[in-house]
């Protein structure tokens, strides 16, 4: 996994930080008048939807990830679970309704 330095994280990139995985959600870039500049940055852990703010300065290295993505089709929203089928395997995947955020399925009914 390629390691970039802190002033290089971008929105949607997917970090490996405090052993688990991260998607930037918000990056702000502060330059200070004093000290040096560093990049807060909003990160929503990918497993249980937990949100983080983390400043990281352009010394700080951090692992980027590459996932691999594949197209499902949304089924159904279950006791705030998201229902997520593959359409050539037909498994089914559940995820937290708010970790998608604005990207989540639009309701029905």
């Amino acid at each position: 996994m390629p390691r970039i330095n802190g002033n290089e994280i971008r929105p949607g990139n997917v970090l490996e930080h405090n052993d688990g995985l991260w998607a930037a959600v918000k990056v702000d870039h502060v330059k200070p008048g004093k000290g040096g500049a560093f990049a807060q940055v909003e990160l929503r852990n990918l497993r249980n939807g937990s949100k983080l703010n983390e400043r990281f300065r352009s010394a700080d290295k951090v692992e980027r990830v590459r996932l691999e993505q594949k197209d499902m089709q949304f089924l159904y929203e279950n006791d705030g679970m998201l229902v997520f089928m593959d359409t050539e395997t037909y498994d089914q995947v559940e995820l937290p309704s708010d970790i998608l955020g604005e990207r989540r399925p639009p309701r029905y009914g």
